[in-house]
């Protein structure tokens, strides 16, 4: 799967893309079919707040969450904790619809 960390007047520091990377594979471990995700980070000076958002591609959908914390890497948690839900509602319904089509067949 292909990553890319990017930030908006943050600077991407080793420790926050391997941070970023640690929670990558936990998505990858649950779902084969991840083709490319896309992290932006972003400090939100007005609100004092860090936002992270996500883009998450797999094979015929394209997933999107984004979570705003006052820690840049409780942000980071919460935007893997809402893709990682989507992933498992994604994967269950192409679980479902395969059962379907078998049983269909039948």
């Amino acid at each position: 799967m292909q990553t890319q960390v990017s930030g908006h007047q943050v600077e991407i520091t080793p420790a926050l893309r391997d941070f970023v990377d640690a929670r990558r594979e936990r998505l990858a471990r649950r779902f084969d079919n991840l083709t490319s995700l896309n992290v932006v980070l972003e400090v939100e000076k007005n609100r004092l707040a860090n936002r992270a958002e996500g883009t998450l591609t797999t094979t015929g959908t394209v997933l999107h969450a984004d979570a705003v914390h006052q820690d840049m890497y409780a942000a980071i948690d919460a935007l893997f904790a809402k893709l990682d839900a989507q992933v498992r509602r994604h994967k269950d319904k192409q679980a479902t619809h395969d059962r379907e089509d078998i049983r269909n067949l039948a």
